[in-house]
């Protein structure tokens, strides 16, 4: 997906051993579709070289405000009036005091004082020692710049150059790239509270088996990473699934139904909008084993009693906060067959404004989908697409239907 087309985006270097992941996401930003030009300070020189940069962003890299080859001899005014945003990354500690500062004496700095603070936005990637990170004065100064525009994209945690662990890590290139697509992202659910599920259930028989799906929780890792990008607060209730996080969403780890109900319950309250993507098991045995199940020799399986699992979307959906309107609650059915009639049924039976319909399970897995929506007023088809993609539509779709 070419998230960032028609974006310019302005990477600047200050010193940092972190300067080798910058060149990664030079190279990611411009797969996303976004225009790269590189200006590095002296110091960032120190660590990578302006013909690196230069190949990877296919552009001159500027390093000096007397570089001779704008024709006013002015790159700080021009650079800056030609970017979508200016993006620091490495940011050094000793750079963000000189943004503190107001300091103009080598390009980079000069470019960001000198660039329209009302169009122009700062994003700064900061890299140091963790005892760096840590000082007041550090601190102090990331309070500072923030309240004067600049939005601070954190840092990771782990193991340091210098051989220490702890915070101060700058982030990896695929998590800086999501910073940036989610600040160019349109905001339409400000404000709301998100609570979403995702994944399979697992249901235990014994200590060793259980029920469970195919459900990969793609879809709904995926519309966690769209909504907080739409400038949600989100919540992700998964079920047993091995995905990564999207950034900024709060993840709540659950394995049977019963535990994701209990945990949906907990975060229901303070939420205004529910989807409800996870595929919860429907049954669970009646009575499980607290040894595992051995063979007795007689060629019979053993007799397993089931009885049905919580209906999740339909108890929230039933809730006083949603039949008041101050949960918007939306479902996903995934049907092997006849799946507008069912999804029409489902809808009805749940009791839900918004049902989001799948064919499965082919698409369980899979990194693209196509959804049938289904409301009161009909259907409507979201073409094949990738599942990232399909998220932000959904998320567009949901916006649009939230009450007023």
């Amino acid at each position: 997906m070419n998230e960032l087309a028609g974006k310019h985006i302005v990477l600047g270097l200050s010193g940092g051993v972190a300067c080798y992941k910058a060149a990664d996401f030079c190279r990611q930003l411009i797969k996303a579709g976004a225009t790269v030009q590189v200006v590095m300070t002296e110091a960032a020189e120190q660590f990578i070289t302006p013909v690196t940069m230069q190949a990877l962003s296919g552009r001159t890299v500027y390093g000096s405000q007397w570089d001779a080859r704008e024709p006013n001899n002015m790159p700080h005014i021009n650079l800056s009036r030609e970017a979508d945003a200016i993006v620091i990354a490495p940011c050094s500690a000793d750079f963000i005091a000189r943004l503190v500062q107001g300091r103009a004496d080598e390009l980079l700095s000069l470019m960001c004082l000198a660039r329209p603070i009302d169009r122009v936005p700062l994003l700064l990637a900061p890299a140091m020692n963790r005892e760096m990170w840590a000082h007041p004065a550090t601190q102090r100064n990331l309070a500072q710049v923030a309240q004067d525009g600049a939005t601070v994209l954190g840092v990771g945690n782990g193991d340091q150059a210098c051989g220490e662990t702890g915070d101060g890590r700058m982030l990896e290139p695929s998590e800086l790239l999501e910073e940036v697509i989610a600040f160019f992202a349109p905001k339409v659910l400000a404000g709301q509270k998100v609570l979403i599920t995702a994944g399979p259930t697992f249901e235990a028989i014994d200590p060793v088996r259980g029920i469970t799906n195919l459900s990969s929780g793609k879809m709904g890792f995926a519309i966690a990473r769209a909504a907080r990008e739409a400038g949600a607060d989100v919540t992700l209730v998964a079920g047993p699934v091995h995905l990564p996080t999207p950034r900024g969403v709060r993840r709540l780890d659950v394995k049977s139904a019963q535990n994701m109900l209990e945990a949906v319950e907990g975060q229901a309250q303070g939420a205004t909008l529910f989807i409800a993507t996870a595929a919860v098991a429907d049954w669970r045995v009646a009575s499980q084993s607290t040894e595992k199940i051995k063979k007795d020799g007689s060629g019979q399986p053993p007799a397993l009693n089931f009885v049905e699992n919580p209906d999740i979307l339909a108890r929230v959906a039933q809730s006083p906060r949603a039949q008041s309107g101050a949960l918007y609650c939306v479902g996903f059915a995934a049907e092997s067959h006849d799946l507008l009639a069912h999804a029409t049924a489902k809808r009805l039976r749940k009791g839900v404004p918004l049902l989001v319909g799948n064919i499965g399970p082919a698409t369980f897995g899979q990194d693209d989908n196509a959804l049938l929506l289904v409301d009161e007023q009909g259907h409507r088809e979201l073409p094949h697409a990738s599942k990232r993609a399909l998220a932000q539509q959904l998320v567009a779709e949901i916006a649009r239907r939230l009450p007023r």
